[in-house]
Parts: structure tokens; sequence; C-alpha cells
């Protein structure tokens, strides 16, 4: 008698054992995988901001889809302007000259940044979700801007954390709030990872 209750002791002893270390574990555990693939999303993020903006570079505004953006990079050209005479010279009496050169997007853009431009559109952690992006113009006192907006929101590549449950371990997460740049209602590109 005296040798089951000690086995069954020892059998509750184990369990509290077990329970204690996992829940020490998995806020450590959950706080790691956050800042990971959060870093991961934003990395992208960056990636394609700097692709939004070599876009706006070249046709005046954003992207509005991933298809636009890969077919123009690909394939559009940017323009070097190349000014010859000194324009802030008051000595300068010859004539001032400007010789634009088109550079191909995907050459001097692209190449030097290792951006791959067909898998560029897909969060990272996921099994192919894409990035959702908007585009549009917007009067911003009183002149027309371009704004784009591109983000994915938490739960989508959380993964197991991506659960309200795991809000009580950081008071700011909620997995559903977006990462993201940009704003539909105002020219800014900052990410919320920024502010």
């Amino acid at each position: 008698m005296r040798l089951v209750i000690n086995l069954i002791l020892v059998v509750l002893a184990a369990a509290l054992v077990y329970v204690l270390i996992s829940t020490i574990q998995e806020p450590i555990a959950f706080k790691a995988e956050k800042e990971k693939r959060e870093r991961a999303v934003i990395d992208k993020l960056m990636t394609v901001r700097i692709a939004q903006e070599a876009f706006r570079s070249i046709k005046g505004g954003f992207a509005p889809s991933f298809d636009s953006l890969e077919y123009v990079l690909n394939n559009d050209s940017f323009a070097v302007v190349k000014i010859i005479g000194d324009p802030d010279d008051p000595n300068f009496t010859g004539e001032i000259t400007y010789d634009t050169t088109m550079l191909p997007a995907k050459d001097s853009m692209i190449n030097g940044l290792n951006i791959s431009l067909d898998s560029l559109r897909f969060v990272p952690f996921t099994n192919g979700v894409a990035f959702e992006i908007q585009a549009d113009t917007i009067t911003y006192q009183s002149t027309t801007v371009p704004v784009v907006e591109v983000g994915v929101r938490r739960k989508l590549f959380m993964g197991d954390y991506g659960k309200e449950r795991f809000a009580r371990y950081d008071a700011k997460y909620n997995p559903n709030s977006p990462i993201k740049f940009g704003d539909m209602n105002a020219p800014n590109l900052a990410g919320n990872w920024e502010r």
C-alpha cells in the first residue's frame, strides 16, 4: 500500500514539474519565434518598399498588384539624366545640356540589391500566402499624390502562435493586427514597425 502511494506521489510530482517547465518555456518560445518571424516579414516588406519606390520612379505612381510590379521592374527602364555644365556656377558661359540615358530596371536596381521579383509577393513562414497590396492616388493638401499600403496580418505568418491566447505574454501582441508599410490616407511609406 505504501509503495502504491509513493508511486502516485512520484507521478504527481513529475506531472507538476512538467506543467511548471512548460509554463515557463512557452512564453520564452513564443517571444523567440515572434521576433524571428516578424524580423523576416519586416525584411521582406522593406524589400517590397524598395521595389515600389523603383516602380514609382519609372511610372510616377505605385504598383496596384505584384504582377504589375514584377512586369515593370523586369521590362521597363529608369531614365538617368546627366547634366553637362554647371547651372549653379555664375561664371559658366556655355550651354547647359542634359543627356538622358535609359537603364533597364532589372539590371540597374534589381540585380544590385539581389531582389527576387518572382517570390517578392510571398509572406515568409506561410505556404504561398501573398502580402495584401493597395495603391491609388489621393488629394493631399490640394495635390494629387500616389499612395500605397502593403502588409499582412500577424496570424497568417505566426503559425501555432497566431492565436489570441498568446497576447497574455506580450501586451502589444494582437494576431489580427497587420505588419505593414504605407498608408492609403497619406503619402507615407513608413512601416508600422518604425513608429
